[in-house]
C-alpha cells in the first residue's frame, strides 16, 4: 500500500461517528457513516475547530461550533456557514487497520 499510512484500528472508529487522529502531521477525522470509512481534513473550514467532535449522518459531518456540514465523499460544504470545501483523503481497509493517503 505504498503512499498509504496506518491511521487507526477501525475498530476505534464509532459506528456513525468519527475519530480525531494525525497522519503524517496532518490531522484528519477518520469518519464511519453508512457503512463506509472516510478520511477529512479534522479542521473545520470556517472556524478551525476539529470536525471529528461533530455529528454524523448521511454522509455528511457537522461542525459542533456553528453548523457547518460537509459532505465526506468530496469534502464541499453543504451547509453554511463555511463556503470552502476540506481536503478529503483516500482511505483503505488491511485487516482492522485503516489507511489514509495524505497527497
Amino acid at each position: 500500500m505504498t503512499g498509504f499510512s496506518r491511521a487507526c484500528a477501525l475498530s476505534e472508529v464509532p459506528e456513525d461517528g468519527a475519530l480525531g487522529v494525525e497522519v503524517g502531521g496532518v490531522p484528519v477525522a477518520i469518519v464511519r457513516a453508512g457503512g463506509e470509512v472516510f478520511a477529512i481534513r479534522d479542521v473545520c473550514s470556517h472556524e478551525e475547530v476539529p470536525l471529528s467532535e461533530g455529528e454524523v449522518y448521511d454522509q455528511t459531518v457537522e461542525c459542533w461550533l456553528h453548523g457547518s456540514c460537509f459532505d465526506l465523499r468530496s469534502g464541499k460544504p453543504t451547509g453554511p456557514p463555511a463556503t470552502k470545501a476540506v481536503p478529503v483523503y483516500q482511505v483503505k481497509i488491511d485487516g482492522d487497520d485503516v489507511c489514509v493517503a495524505i497527497s
